[in-house]
């Protein structure tokens, strides 16, 4: 196939959680057209989903692909992370009728999106700037816990995937640990995404409940975060904080890790939500509260991604550096 053939081919992105699953067409220019968001639960397989979305989509049908999935994908078999859906890339690129199908971890798209990102699609969190050529960190609490960095090289940024959202989670201060404990006594090993994601802040809030010896109750995440359940619940909106807090050490964690002085964006589906919460939590005095290197981590700008479906975009961006001859290995870092 030559460069002229391909570029006149449709694409297909798509960024597939445990709970939902946004598609996107790429027009043959590399521009993201037609999106839609749809519910995991309401198909049996990703396969039935993407049939859906292309079904509805008005455009010609894609002949290539990247999928941006909640795992680790490693050979042909992927399975995700927090939900039931397993499948074989090949099988799934046959049964779309595609001729090229590329997976990769989720977190691994939103790396890839964050130099593309305008200013009004961020929130900036505190203080520091980013200096330019440096590694950038990215995490996001959603139905899990997604980490990523972006990292510079001399051909241009590449993202670097991982699970670092099963870091054990550490405690910052003793009623910390008393709710680790508690969720350490459920689970066993508590990881980082144990207490922040979706079922996370249940897990906090739950835990909390059981510390003070109250009535056990059963509240959504969402019912957990929203203004009026923490107005009314001191649980409630202690968990929240905490969540926020338990954020910042690890958002402050990976800083370090990394040397990410290109800063840390928090992307996923629940901080965005939370708004000027999140805003005036002690998220960015916990992200500095590192003894010796509370310096160095006040010099680090933190970010919250507003963007709506930005793994979309840094999918889109995979897809024409994947499947276009000559484009370069990956973003130039300028921010």
């Amino acid at each position: 196939m030559t460069a002229r053939d391909l570029k006149a081919e449709w694409g297909l992105v798509g960024d597939v959680g445990a709970t939902n699953a946004r598609f996107a067409l790429v027009d043959p220019d590399g521009s993201i057209g037609f999106t839609r968001a749809i519910l995991c639960q309401d198909f049996a397989t990703i396969g039935e989903a993407i049939a859906a979305f292309l079904a509805e989509a008005p455009k010609p049908k894609p002949s290539h692909s990247v999928l941006a999935v909640a795992s680790s994908p490693d050979g042909d078999e992927v399975s995700l992370t927090n939900h039931p859906w397993t499948f074989s890339t090949e099988a799934l690129r046959r049964a779309l009728g595609l001729n090229r199908l590329r997976i990769v971890n989720d977190f691994h798209a939103n790396a890839l999106a964050v130099p593309y990102l305008a200013a009004d699609e961020l929130i900036k969190i505190g203080a520091g700037e980013t200096v330019a050529g440096t590694p950038i960190g990215i995490l996001g609490p959603g139905s899990g816990l997604g980490v990523s960095a972006l990292v510079p090289t001399v051909d241009g940024a590449i993202a670097i995937p991982g699970e670092g959202g099963h870091v054990t989670m550490a405690a910052a201060d003793a009623r910390e640990a008393a709710v680790l404990e508690i969720i350490r006594r459920r689970f066993g090993h508590v990881s980082a995404e144990r207490v922040l994601s979706g079922p996370g802040l249940v897990n906090l809030y739950v835990a909390l409940r059981e510390l003070a010896e109250a009535a056990p109750e059963c509240l959504t995440a969402e019912e957990i975060s929203h203004p009026e359940a923490r107005a009314d619940d001191r649980f409630a909106r202690e968990a929240t904080e905490m969540f926020c807090s338990m954020l910042g050490t690890v958002a402050g964690n990976l800083a370090l890790t990394l040397g990410a002085r290109g800063g840390i964006y928090i992307a996923g589906g629940i901080v965005p939500k939370l708004g000027p919460t999140f805003v005036q939590s002690t998220f960015r005095e916990r992200f500095e509260a590192k003894g010796r290197f509370r310096d160095y981590l006040a010099e680090i700008p933190t970010y919250v991604v507003v963007r709506p479906f930005a793994a979309l975009l840094g999918a889109a961006k995979l897809l024409r550096q994947t499947y276009r001859p000559g484009v370069n290995a990956g973003p130039k870092m300028v921010r």
